[in-house]
Formats: C-alpha cells, structure tokens, sequence
C-alpha cells in the first residue's frame, strides 16, 4: 500500500523534551483540531461519510469517531501523569473500538461536539503546565517511561494525521 495514503503527514516525531516555544505550536494543532475537522467533513454526504479514507481504511465517520475515543483516552492520560508517580496507563485496541456500533453509524456530530469540549479542556490543561509537569511521565506498556512532552508531540501529530486523511479523499474523489 501507498505510504503516503496511510501517513499522509509523514510518521510522528517524538521529543523527550520540548522547549515552551515548541509546545506552543503543538498545542495549538491540537487546539485547532475541532475547526479543522469541521472544514474537512463540511459538506460531505451520508454516503461520503461512509467511505473508507483509503483501501482498507475506516470509513470517514469512523475516523471522527475514532478522534473521540483516542483524544478522550490522551486526556486522561495526561491526568493521569500529572496527579501520579508514572502511572501504567492502559493500551485499548482502535481497531476494535472502530467497529463498535457507537463508532460506525451514530451521527458525527455526537463526537463532534464531545470534541470540541474535551479540546477546551484540555488546551486550557496544556497551557497551565509548567516545564516540570512536562517533564512528568506515565508507563505506556509498549512505549516504557513517556513524558508528557512525547505525548504532545503524538497528539499534535493525530490531531492533523487523520484530518489529512479526509482531505486527501476529498481530493482524490473530487468532493469540492
């Protein structure tokens, strides 16, 4: 399969540490997430957003659903490493979770609107961190000891991975 139609943004890059210049940047990509879906699935139909973003792929609608699921999981996480001592956060399988009925069919605005919350919340969390509590770590039992700053840059990376993936769809199939 074409690389760049699973990793259109190309793969995330991962910082142990960042600078307070470099996280302001992150934090607005995820900041930014709720606007840039909303003009990346404006317009589309039923049937388009039932279409796989790419062969083999979720559908667009389980790709907003999926944005819920993995964002609502990222802030606990950040909880988490921020009112514990390294705490082991729990992996969850995606691709199971995509295909949940609250995941393939519900209308998007559910988790678009749970998207737009859960970003107010927690940007207004990022932008009261100080350099210590980025520093802070939790146990991600396939990745070991991740700081916060790591985190970031993951969810910086998935807030505009997923949002590529629609509109290079739109692209592909002409959905102006």
């Amino acid at each position: 399969m074409n690389d760049h139609l699973r990793f259109p943004i190309g793969q995330p890059e991962r910082h142990h540490h960042l600078t307070p210049d470099q996280r302001v940047v992150l934090i607005e990509n995820v900041a930014q997430l709720p606007v840039r879906l909303g003009v990346a699935i404006g317009g589309l139909t039923a049937a388009q957003l039932d279409t796989p973003y790419r062969p083999g792929g979720w559908t667009v609608r389980q790709v907003v659903h999926h944005f819920a699921d993995s964002h609502m999981n990222a802030f606990v996480r950040f909880k988490l490493a921020l009112t514990e001592d390294a705490p082991t956060v729990k992996t969850y399988e995606e691709a199971r979770w995509a295909e949940t009925a609250d995941a393939k069919t519900p209308p998007i605005e559910l988790s678009l609107v749970l998207l737009e919350n859960l970003h107010a919340r927690w940007v207004l969390l990022m932008r009261s961190l100080s350099d210590r509590e980025w520093a802070r770590k939790l146990t991600h039992p396939e990745r070991g000891l991740v700081t916060l700053d790591e985190n970031l840059c993951i969810y910086s990376w998935h807030s505009r991975h997923h949002v590529a993936h629609i509109v290079a769809l739109r692209k592909r199939e002409g959905w102006n």
